[in-house]
């Protein structure tokens, strides 16, 4: 198990890593001077654009403390270097987790398990989860512009200014989505050998309180809650995880 903590952790993995980080840092910031000049030649005030700018890099510090908890999380089995280029790049952390779950009980372990891991499985596991995320790329590419063009319709005066089919289309995946987590979650927590009633209890105290931020977001007006709102119901579900694994 030490051989291969040291091997996803090698070196080699952090100097790759930082190269291809490196190279999206410095297309941030040739993006952020183009913008940058293109606002002034139309007009835009300085002090508005370095105002927004300010504002922007606030307002992403904390919704990533998300995406830094999922590094904690995969860093753990996977090693430092991949966990943070997986989700520094194009990945998504309710993505990544899940997939780097089923892609080892896949390859025959029982999960995301230090103790069960070598580098075959972490080959496997590193190649679907980084195959997988290719999809919504080549979607992007090739039908995004289409999808866009129908979800963006405004209502028709007939349907009363009713949400149109992205509206729909966005719940439906939501519901579907949520609706494939519970249902393992409920299968794990089936009595019978090995259940375990762990994964639902989480995503219960996690939903429950993501509800109480909605309400502070939708019915007070705490808007500047939906900044960390996420992160907040993350790390309160781990912490309810670990009181009562300790209970």
């Amino acid at each position: 198990m030490n051989e291969y903590v040291s091997n996803v952790n090698a070196g080699i993995f952090y100097l790759i890593v930082a190269g291809v980080l490196g190279f999206i840092t410095i297309m941030c910031f040739v993006f952020l001077v183009k913008s940058y000049r293109a606002g002034i030649r139309i007009g835009m005030d300085k002090k508005a654009l370095k105002k927004t700018i300010t504002a922007s890099a606030t307002f992403t510090l904390l919704p990533s403390i998300s995406i830094l908890l999922g590094v904690v999380a995969l860093s753990g089995t996977l090693g430092v270097p991949f966990s943070w280029l997986r989700l520094s790049v194009i990945g998504a952390l309710q993505y990544e987790l899940n997939v780097a779950e089923i892609a080892a009980q896949s390859y025959g372990l029982s999960g995301l398990r230090v103790g069960e891991m070598n580098m075959s499985a972490f080959v496997t596991i590193a190649l679907v989860m980084t195959v997988g995320i290719l999809g919504g790329v080549f979607c992007c590419i090739f039908f995004l512009k289409k999808y866009l063009g129908k979800i963006q319709k405004a209502p028709k005066k007939e349907s009363g200014g009713k949400p149109g089919f992205g509206a729909h289309a966005t719940t439906a995946m939501f519901i579907g989505l949520c609706g494939a987590y519970i249902g393992s979650y409920v299968g794990k927590a089936v009595p019978r050998e090995g259940s375990d009633v762990m994964p639902l209890i989480v995503a219960a105290v996690a939903a429950l309180a993501m509800a109480v931020f909605e309400y502070f977001i939708q019915k007070k007006g705490k808007t500047v809650l939906e900044n960390f709102s996420l992160a907040a119901s993350m790390l309160i579900a781990m912490a309810a995880a670990v009181l009562i694994r300790m209970v």
